[in-house]
């Protein structure tokens, strides 16, 4: 499965949430690429090289180390992508990987949230937070982005029946049992058995 969500709907909380439900690894590009750099990998050394240089990870490299971590035993039946794919090259790159494995996605789940709500949330946080750095037009910048990035993505997995749209505001217990009742429509149960792969 792969979960998508603007900046603030709470991605990362619902991922967690997911993931010890329906016991699957949650599998984030940033912290595989944090991973790597920090065990000093050949593969997290050439990441941080274009991190320090302040350029964008390429496909090439970020393929690499996603098909890395999806060969690791706990990916084997099941697991939550979360930052990944990010391009339609990537979106083609996965769809080859997951073919090769006899697998394909399951579920997209997109977390839906009004922007000017989360741009509110957000606000209010930094405020409360004193991070000087989250300023209304930088938030709104990254919200803008995200769009961007995404529209895309979130297209093509429309078109291909696999889009689960979950309101993605309120308390986070109701937005995790959005999840649940949207994903059990679909057939995907909490803790699926190993003899049911869901990707």
């Amino acid at each position: 499965m792969l979960i998508v969500g603007p900046p603030g709907a709470g991605k990362g909380t619902q991922a967690s949430r997911i993931t010890t439900a329906y016991g699957i690894p949650d599998i984030s590009t940033g912290d595989i690429f944090r991973a790597n750099i920090k065990n000093e990998t050949p593969l997290g050394k050439e990441v941080k090289a274009i991190v320090d240089a302040g350029d964008y990870v390429p496909d090439s490299l970020t393929n690499a180390l996603v098909t890395d971590r999806l060969a690791e035993d706990d990916a084997a039946g099941g697991f939550l992508l979360d930052g990944y794919p990010r391009t339609l090259d990537q979106v083609t790159y996965l769809d080859e990987l997951l073919a090769s494995k006899g697998q394909e996605l399951a579920a997209v789940i997109q977390l839906v949230a009004d922007q000017d709500e989360i741009v509110a949330r957000l606000t209010k946080r930094a405020q409360e937070q004193g991070r000087a750095d989250d300023s209304e037009e930088a938030i709104r910048h990254r919200q803008e982005v995200y769009v961007r990035e995404t529209s895309p993505l979130i297209d093509v997995y429309r078109e291909r029946g696999l889009l689960v749209e979950v309101d993605g505001l309120g308390g986070v217990d109701d937005v995790a049992a959005r999840i649940r009742t949207a994903l059990a429509e679909r057939g995907i149960h909490p803790l699926a058995g190993a003899d049911e792969p869901v990707a």
